[in-house]
């Protein structure tokens, strides 16, 4: 289990590899990159800033990290999220899961991003094509999808 916050940009592939490199006990691999998104209907985007607490935001991920261990039958599991001014198209954030059996995998991959869409300390800025920049909240949806795993959930291993 790990998670690291950093500027620098990641590779899927090669995380994934070095996270389950000579594991026999994996079946299953879930890997969720979510990038910058450029211009939508609403919202000319042409950067996100991305700020948070160093320490805070690492123990904040490391104890969510702890938890979807905890329900799930995880063997690995890796969560990278960067900070800084990105560009759309640029990674934000990965998160990779690892189990025998995929619906562990793929349960524990959705707790995660549920949890870093809605609640992570992390503070975003969206600044459009005229510099005009705007906090970003959690979407309702956001909470919504959260809200699911206040209850535990079964999983079939």
């Amino acid at each position: 289990m790990a998670v690291r916050v950093q500027t620098d940009d990641f590779d899927v592939g090669a995380e994934t590899k070095v996270l389950t490199k000579g594991r026999t006990d994996i079946g299953a691999v879930v890997t969720f990159t979510g990038t910058v998104r450029g211009n939508t209907p609403d919202t000319p985007i042409s950067s996100m800033t991305l700020e948070h607490y160093p320490g805070m935001t690492e123990t904040e991920l490391e104890r969510v990290e702890a938890e979807a261990a905890a329900r799930w039958p995880l063997a690995a599991s890796l969560i990278i999220h960067r900070y800084g001014t990105l560009k759309p198209g640029d990674n934000i954030v990965l998160v990779i899961t690892a189990s025998a059996h995929r619906q562990a995998a793929f349960q524990a991959a959705e707790f995660l991003m549920d949890y870093l869409k809605s609640r992570a300390p992390f503070w975003k800025k969206e600044t459009d094509d005229e510099g005009r920049g705007e906090w970003v909240d959690a979407r309702e949806s956001d909470d919504k999808a959260a809200a699911r795993w206040q209850t535990p959930s079964k999983v079939i291993t």
